[in-house]
């Protein structure tokens, strides 16, 4: 079956330029994964033939990295004038929601060797509000990534939960978790647990996934918390 995905970017008129390249590339991905992102689906989704992109981006790790840099901008710098739990709490909550936009990004976000400004000024920001709590530079670096494979990995779990399982954590139908846990515990004797969690939790009217983000982000910041009081 050809693939159409790049028939449906946008063309947005106007002088080319190396935004929308980027632009063009975030779109890709979001509708078929970093695979679908080549320079020649590139150039297709702008109307162009391949080699005119070379003019705005030097290949496709340039393109990645650019990528990487959009997505960065996109999530809200903590501020710096805030308390350091209020700060981290609401970066964290920014960073979940656009990831969920981007499932992409999660395999490449930190591996890129060269870093665009949005990157560093946002990994500043979060190092300027943690150093400021107290925190010692392996302290910070340890509560850094405490939080961010906090983030991360319930990111990669939400996008893996039964449609209907979460969303964002505004509630949510339970249709696709109570589905999947019927199927997946199909004999409450030789699973009781399971069978008592299910029935008693997730097939519970309003019961989402997403919904467990923000209590499970607040006792990862009262772990950061121990570090500051200790520090």
């Amino acid at each position: 079956m050809p693939d159409n995905t790049a028939d449906e970017i946008p063309r947005r008129t106007g002088p080319l330029s190396r935004d929308r390249v980027l632009d063009a590339a975030v779109a890709l991905a979001d509708a078929d994964g970093l695979a679908g992102v080549t320079i020649r689906s590139l150039a297709k989704a702008l109307g162009l033939k391949p080699m005119s992109l070379y003019h705005y981006v030097r290949g496709k790790e340039d393109v990645l990295d650019g990528m990487v840099d959009r997505v960065f901008a996109e999530i809200d710098l903590p501020d710096l004038a805030s308390p350091w739990r209020a700060a981290l709490r609401a970066r964290a909550v920014s960073a979940r929601a656009v990831l969920a936009r981007h499932p992409w990004a999660l395999a490449v976000l930190d591996s890129r060797s060269t870093p665009g400004p949005a990157t560093l000024r946002h990994h500043d920001a979060v190092l300027g509000v943690l150093l400021g709590a107290g925190l010692s530079l392996p302290m910070t670096a340890r509560a850094y990534t405490l939080v961010d494979s906090y983030v991360y990995g319930f990111v990669l779990q939400e996008a893996a939960v039964p449609s209907g399982g979460g969303g964002t954590g505004e509630g949510g139908s339970t249709a696709g978790v109570a589905e999947e846990a019927s199927v997946a515990v199909p004999d409450g004797g030789r699973y009781p647990h399971l069978a008592a969690f299910a029935a008693g939790h997730v097939l519970q009217p309003g019961y989402s996934f997403g919904a467990e983000f923000e209590p499970g982000l607040d006792l990862v910041l009262d772990v950061v918390e121990t570090l500051v009081e200790r520090g």
